[in-house]
C-alpha cells in the first residue's frame, strides 16, 4: 500500500505545481467566471479520481482493498470496486462541505486584516498547503487511536453533534474588529512592526527595518483557524470509512480546490444565509451516525452522501430563494402624465 500513498502524493504536487506555477503564476483578483471555471475543474479532478479507485479497488492493485478495517469492530474484509468508489465520495462530499464553513472564516480574516483580492490567491495557497500537511499528520494520528482505542469514535461522534449544534447558533462578525482575531494575532500586530500599506510578500524592508504584511497576519489566522476546524472534519470522515487511503485521498482531494471555491463563495457570502445551517445539519447527522456505531447500527454510505449532497443543495437554493425575496426592488422613475 505504500506504493499507492506515494503515487498519489507524487500526483498531488504535480497539481500543486500546475495551480500556482502555471493557472496562478500572476497575482490577481480573480473574476467570478474564472473562479467557477476552476472550481468546476477542480471537482472535475475530485469526481475523476473516484474512477482510478474503482479500477484500483476493483484489481486489488497495490493490495488496495484487501483485509480492510470495517466500523462497528466487524472483522476486516475485502472491498470492490463499487464500494470503494462510493466510500471515496462520500467522504469527498463530506470534506468538501465541512470546508465551507473554513471559508466564511478565511472571508472574514481577508476584510479584517484588509487584503487586496489580488493577493489573496498567494495567502490561500499557502495555506491550504499547510492545511494539507497538518491534515494529512492529523489523519495518520486519527487512524492509529480509532484502531487502537475504538471507543474514541463515539467520542469523535459526540464532538461532531456539539460541533453541529454550535454552528446552529448565529455568528456575528464585525469587519475589521481585531478582537475578534486570534490571539496570537493580536499579539504580532501589537508587538511586532506591520506595513499596512504593502499588500504583497510576507516580509518587508521598511526604513526602520524589517515588518510583517497584513497577508502574513491572514496567514496565521488561517492556518489557526483550519487547526479548529480540522478537529471537526478529520473525525468526520471515520465515520464513513476506516480505510486509510480512501480517508486521505478524500480529505486531500476535496482541500485543493478550496482556493477557487472560496472566490466563488465569497462573491455570494451575503446570499448564502442558510449555508450555516445545512452544514450544522450534516455535523449532526455525521456524528449521529458515528454514535449509532455504538449500537451496532451502520448507515450505508450511499445513503449518507446522498443525504450531504440534498441538504447542501437546500441549503443553497433556499438561501437564493431567501435572497431573491429581501433584494430591493429597483426604483422607477416618476412619471408625469401630459394629460
Amino acid at each position: 500500500m505504500l506504493a499507492a500513498f506515494t503515487c498519489f502524493t507524487v500526483l498531488v504536487l504535480a497539481l500543486v505545481a500546475l495551480d500556482l506555477g502555471v493557472l496562478h503564476r500572476k497575482a490577481h483578483a480573480p473574476t467570478i467566471k474564472e473562479s467557477l471555471a476552476f472550481t468546476a475543474l477542480w471537482v472535475g479532478v475530485g469526481l475523476a479520481f473516484a474512477g482510478a479507485v474503482y479500477l484500483a479497488y476493483e484489481l486489488h492493485a497495490f493490495d488496495l482493498g484487501r483485509e480492510v478495517d470495517q466500523l462497528s469492530g466487524h472483522p476486516p474484509r475485502d472491498v470492490g470496486g463499487g464500494e470503494a468508489a462510493v466510500l471515496y465520495l462520500t467522504g469527498y462530499a463530506l470534506e468538501k462541505a465541512l470546508a465551507l464553513d473554513n471559508l466564511f472564516v478565511m472571508l472574514f480574516v481577508f476584510r479584517a486584516m484588509k487584503v487586496d483580492e489580488r493577493y489573496q490567491h498567494r495567502v490561500l495557497f499557502w495555506g491550504i498547503l499547510g492545511a494539507l500537511v497538518l491534515r494529512g499528520a492529523m489523519i495518520a494520528v486519527g487512524a492509529a487511536m480509532v484502531h487502537r482505542f475504538e471507543w474514541i469514535l463515539y467520542v469523535f461522534g459526540a464532538l461532531l453533534v456539539w460541533s453541529g449544534f454550535k454552528l446552529m447558533r448565529p455568528k456575528k462578525h464585525d469587519d475589521g474588529d481585531d478582537d475578534e482575531l486570534p490571539p496570537i494575532v493580536r499579539f504580532v500586530h501589537r508587538f511586532v512592526p506591520v506595513d499596512p500599506e504593502r499588500r504583497e510578500g510576507f516580509l518587508v524592508r521598511t526604513d526602520s527595518g524589517w515588518a510583517v504584511t497584513p497577508s502574513l497576519l491572514a496567514l496565521v489566522s488561517i492556518e489557526l483557524a483550519d487547526v479548529v476546524f480540522a478537529i471537526d472534519s478529520i473525525p468526520a470522515i471515520f465515520a464513513v470509512t476506516l480505510d486509510p487511503f480512501l480517508v486521505l485521498t478524500s480529505n486531500v482531494l476535496a482541500v485543493l480546490g478550496l482556493r477557487s471555491l472560496y472566490f466563488v463563495l465569497a462573491a455570494a457570502a451575503d446570499q448564502l444565509v442558510y449555508l450555516g445551517k445545512a452544514l450544522a445539519v450534516v455535523l449532526v447527522f455525521v456524528g449521529g451516525k458515528m454514535i449509532a456505531l455504538f449500537w451496532d447500527a451502520h448507515i450505508p454510505a450511499a445513503f449518507s452522501l446522498s443525504f450531504i449532497a440534498l441538504t447542501m443543495t437546500i441549503g443553497v437554493v433556499a438561501s437564493l430563494r431567501s435572497a431573491r425575496r429581501v433584494a430591493p426592488e429597483p426604483e422607477l422613475e416618476d412619471s408625469i402624465d401630459p394629460r
